[in-house]
């Protein structure tokens, strides 16, 4: 049997953690044997991903430059795919992520606007060994309302990178789906059980395709 990588993007405050909750939940109950991640990040306190999660997000590293925060990222990422990923989807485990490649395209590509996009495409290469998911789900959220929710008990260093920048991650966002339709599924903004209806109605036809079944 082999796994099933589905990947969430879109804006902060775009509610993708409680999308991932839901829809694990829900694959769960059917009897899916499911592992959740994150990106940056790790898997238990205190280790590598998580150590860079803190560096890349603490507003005390404001002088962080693009490429080396670039660098970080994947560095995370590259660890993920070795030592998580790919061991659960080759066991055939549906593997749901916070996060992945195309974040570090909309982020440090479109959104720092410094460097070149196809640059943090290689990049993404390199770093998953191009390993690519199933299937995406983008949750669409305007900047600014999606903004006001994620900063309300404070902003992140990303977060507080400005409007213009949120804006141009949104556009980034928006530009791949229309570039990879039949990967990355753009799913408007709506009420959250609404959302999950809609997340469900792309991920329960992988769940019969051949390989899984």
């Amino acid at each position: 049997m082999s796994g099933l990588f589905i990947t969430f993007e879109g804006g902060d405050g775009s509610g993708k953690s409680t999308q991932i909750a839901l829809l694990a939940a829900r694959l769960r109950e059917l009897g899916h044997e499911v592992r959740t991640f994150r990106e940056p990040g790790g898997v238990v306190p205190g280790d590598a991903g998580e150590r860079i999660r803190e560096i890349v997000l603490d507003p005390i590293h404001e002088g962080l430059g693009v490429r080396a925060e670039l660098l970080l990222y994947e560095a995370s990422r590259a660890q993920l795919v070795e030592t998580h990923y790919r061991p659960a989807l080759a066991e055939g485990v549906i593997v749901l992520c916070d996060r992945y490649a195309d974040s570090s395209v909309a982020y440090q590509g479109y959104g720092r606007a410094v460097l070149p996009v196809d640059e943090v495409r290689e990049l993404n290469r390199i770093a998953t060994g191009g390993l690519a998911p199933d299937l995406t789900l983008l949750l669409d959220v305007d900047a600014v309302s999606g903004l006001e929710q994620a900063t309300a008990e404070g902003a992140d260093r990303l977060e507080a990178a400005g409007h213009d920048f949120h804006e141009r991650v949104r556009e980034g966002y928006l530009e791949m789906a229309a570039a990879e339709p039949d990967r990355i599924k753009v799913v408007p903004r709506a009420p959250v059980d609404e959302v999950a209806a809609v997340v469900w109605a792309y991920v329960e036809p992988l769940l019969v395709r051949p390989g899984r079944v």
